[in-house]
């Protein structure tokens, strides 16, 4: 399979995580929720990670793993908080502004010059966000323009997968300097097998019935694991022979995967404006990733 191939599997399996865990985990508190998606996909891993040889690992390196681990939970966190309280449709599309956010910290902080291709992206970005909430423009007679942004803070999902997002724009920048020290054949199974070790110190060791929550709904967890893992797999080889801005910005389009699953299991309303939005999103997500690499 070829790079494109392998995002486009690696977005369909995260999205299709997404749908198993609101279809038959609703009810599971969000630190459940995480152990489960994390802790599965790190016992699946577990012997991809120890089939291939290990490299030196320096400080430097678990130093960089240290500062990641508490982030990804955190996020994972809102996230699962997110997709549960929430649509799917008003909720994953919001994951395209981690590169947006990415560009204007740099910006902000570094004092990094936004090119006509990157201020494009945030444009169709922001513009596909204000598409998602369109029904909240029509106030009767009137058409409010700023009423779409004022249902995303009124919408806790989204609100929610806003501030995942922006986590993500840490991580995402964090993690590339980690993987810089080894390779991303290893770093993919390594990471999440880590990211299943801290969130079972997290959250099941503080209370048993973190525990008794793994043993409810077995092929629920095991379909949700399996997901997160060939997720996991098909991101790190696929990084392997692409430029890691190009694969992130096809990966987006498991937003558009989300949204069918959220018509097809949900009934979630506006499936045409939703997918308007999301192609919007991701085509956004494109611009600023070839600005990132320009």
């Amino acid at each position: 399979m070829n790079w494109l191939e392998l995002t486009l599997l690696s977005a369909f399996t995260l999205a299709t995580a997404d749908a198993l865990s609101k279809r038959y985990l609703a009810y599971y508190r969000p630190g459940d929720l995480v152990l489960v998606r994390f802790g599965v996909a790190a016992v699946l891993l577990l012997p991809v990670l120890l089939w291939q040889p290990w490299p030196a690992l320096s400080p430097v390196f678990w130093g960089w793993i240290v500062v990641l681990m508490p982030l990804e939970i955190v996020a994972m966190w809102l996230y699962m908080r997110a997709i549960r309280e929430s649509p799917l449709s008003l909720t994953l599309p919001y994951l395209a502004f981690t590169p947006v956010f990415n560009i204007l910290t740099g910006y902000l902080f570094l004092g990094e010059q936004v090119s006509r291709a990157g201020t494009a992206g945030i444009v169709l970005v922001v513009c596909g966000a204000w598409l998602l909430n369109l029904h909240a423009a029509r106030d009767g007679g009137r058409l409010d323009v700023l009423a779409p942004f004022k249902a995303i803070v009124r919408e806790r999902g989204s609100r929610l997968m806003l501030i995942t997002a922006a986590i993500y724009s840490l991580t995402s920048v964090i993690s590339k300097v980690a993987l810089l020290h080894v390779t991303p054949a290893f770093f993919g199974p390594f990471y999440f097998v880590a990211l299943g070790l801290c969130t079972a110190l997290v959250f099941a060791s503080r209370d048993i019935s973190s525990w008794k929550a793994l043993g409810r709904h077995p092929w629920a967890h095991l379909g949700i694991g399996a997901c997160m893992a060939m997720m996991v797999v098909t991101h790190f080889y696929a990084i392997a022979h692409i430029e890691v801005a190009y694969m992130v910005a096809v990966k987006r389009t498991s937003m558009l995967f989300g949204i069918l699953y959220g018509a097809w299991l949900f009934r979630e309303q506006g499936l045409t404006r939703n997918l308007a939005a999301g192609m919007l999103m991701v085509a956004g997500v494109y611009l600023v990733a070839a600005a990132g690499e320009a």
